[in-house]
């Protein structure tokens, strides 16, 4: 059975689609700036419900137009089973070869959630409608999903989506690894081999990251917050404290074994590059 140290290690950068020409301007820019260092690929998000649905495409059509591997999520929940066709069709003409797969959040106001429940059944349904067109990722919780009643559960499913045909998964952004590590273990015991890639979130900005992590589930540990907390306002040593923590855990999960680092940048090029230097990463191929 293949182990997670077995794989090459794969490296990739999370953007989402801005709202604005400004926003994308500055984010033309940064993508300048984290191309350098040769990304194996950038995912693009999608709103609940495609709610940003155009600006995703437009991002894609971007990245694709400067010759850089995409990687667009794909949330199914409030969607038909027509209109991921049709999306899969668009990203086929767009040569994309990767896509992440999830479920998505219920938008605002929706009742029913479509035709799909769950990623599972959108896995499936793109390996049935494209076959092995596509590389899917899926997404994975090592902390669990916030509405999974039991770990065993949250478990199961995720090896449902692996059954559906999955290449990969990317995981929820943490900062204690021995729940990633725990939880490679407990899919190995499941016969789970796929490649386990650690979600990064630098830490830019507490206020926002409690926020975010309050409504995702991911723990900050109690020794991070307090430090956090002390800094009050002061942005520049909220900064560097993150790139010191979040490049320890980087190290420690490339040591043991971890099959890459996907970076959830929220957009901005210089807290993933400094820690990408901290590293001491070169250029992917």
């Amino acid at each position: 059975m293949k182990s997670q140290r077995e794989y090459s290690k794969t490296f990739s950068f999370e953007l989402f689609p801005p709202k604005t020409d400004a926003g994308f301007e500055k984010l033309q820019n940064n993508v300048r700036a984290l191309a350098e260092v040769g990304p194996r690929f950038f995912s693009v998000t999608y709103g609940a419900g495609g709610s940003t649905q155009e600006r995703t495409f437009e991002t894609v059509s971007w990245l694709r137009s400067k010759g850089i591997a995409t990687a667009p999520h794909l949330s199914c929940i409030g969607s038909s089973r027509e209109h991921v066709r049709e999306i899969l069709n668009h990203y086929t003409a767009e040569n994309i070869q990767r896509i992440v797969a999830l479920r998505g959040d219920m938008p605002s106001g929706m009742g029913e959630a479509g035709e799909f429940r769950y990623a599972s059944e959108l896995v499936e349904f793109i390996r049935k409608e494209t076959g092995d067109r596509f590389k899917i990722e899926v997404a994975a919780y090592p902390e669990f999903h916030p509405q999974a009643s039991t770990a065993e559960i949250d478990l199961r499913n995720f090896k449902r989506k692996v059954d559906a045909g999955a290449n990969g998964a990317i995981t929820q952004y943490f900062y204690n690894p021995d729940a990633y590590f725990q939880f490679v273990e407990s899919c190995e015991q499941l016969g789970i081999t796929l490649p386990i890639v650690p979600g990064i979130m630098p830490i830019n900005n507490y206020s926002q990251l409690a926020r975010f992590s309050d409504a995702c589930g991911a723990e900050i540990p109690r020794w991070i917050r307090r430090r956090l907390q002390s800094f009050a306002d002061d942005i520049e040593s909220i900064r560097a404290f993150g790139i010191e923590v979040v490049t320890a855990l980087c190290e420690h999960l490339l040591d043991q074994g971890a099959p890459g680092l996907h970076f959830y940048t929220m957009n901005q090029a210089g807290p993933t590059l400094k820690i990408w230097k901290n590293l001491g990463l070169s250029k992917t191929e």
